[in-house]
């Protein structure tokens, strides 16, 4: 049985016990109803994992006795969603499927034709994204949860693809090339754009473009936002040998 994963971020070593307290206490002891004897997995989102057994149950509070300790890296090729702010949950649909998919950072982005606005909210949004992504990444028992930046605009972030190292993908349904013609390095960011429910204007296109990004296909249809960095983080991973 795969040991399900809470959040803890006190330090941890083999042979101790520790208490889980506060919301995922609570989740563990009343929501999974989580029962003395069973195997529980524990991390700081920072790439520790610490693996045990259940010690003893209260009402909102585990005891855990820690048997193993393991710290991860990184994979060696890391992916980035830049995500465009949509109407109703649609981001947050593609945000948490990205998660689990093996994103290491989101970026939400406030395009041009995005119908719902942050404005003035731009913290209590992202605070609720990155909720999203820690629930989606400890769904995934992923030892590294991805960090919620702050929400970008188009001009800042064609800034970013200008001074970034890394790869930056367009996704376009107009675009010569298909993703599946990307050649990836052996290391690095590749970051994925997702525009808005309206698409990603001309203006916003060309901005990227001369910032250093390259506009790139899913094919002959048209993805919602909800599932076209689904789809492309896919198809990236399997390239990338992550699922090998």
């Amino acid at each position: 049985m795969v040991e399900p994963l809470f959040r803890f971020n006190e330090p941890l070593v083999p042979g101790q016990e520790v208490q889980i307290g506060g919301p995922e206490g609570h989740h563990a002891a009343a929501v999974r109803r989580m029962r003395v004897g069973e195997a529980i997995a524990l991390t700081n989102g920072r790439g520790l994992k610490a693996r045990g057994v259940v010690r003893a149950v209260a009402p909102k509070q585990l005891t855990v006795a820690v048997h193993s300790v393991d710290t991860f890296e990184l994979p060696a090729v890391t992916f980035t969603l830049v995500q465009a702010v949509a109407k109703g949950d649609r981001d947050e649909l593609a945000v948490q499927a990205a998660t689990e998919l093996g994103t290491s950072k989101v970026v939400p982005w406030q395009a041009d034709r995005s119908i719902s606005k942050w404005d003035g909210k731009e913290e209590k949004n992202r605070e609720r994204w990155q909720q999203i992504v820690d629930e989606a990444a400890k769904q995934a028992l992923r030892p590294w949860f991805p960090p919620v930046t702050q929400v970008q605009s188009s001009k800042s972030l064609a800034t970013q693809i200008a001074e970034s190292a890394g790869t930056f993908l367009v996704l376009d349904p107009t675009a010569v090339m298909s993703l599946n013609q990307v050649e990836l390095s052996s290391a690095g960011e590749v970051a994925l754009i997702v525009g808005p429910e309206g698409g990603i204007t001309e203006a916003e296109l060309a901005l990227f473009e001369t910032a250093g990004a390259k506009r790139v296909h899913l094919g002959s249809g048209i993805l919602r936002t909800s599932t076209a960095g689904m789809a492309a983080i896919s198809v990236l991973a399997a390239k990338s040998g992550y699922w090998d």
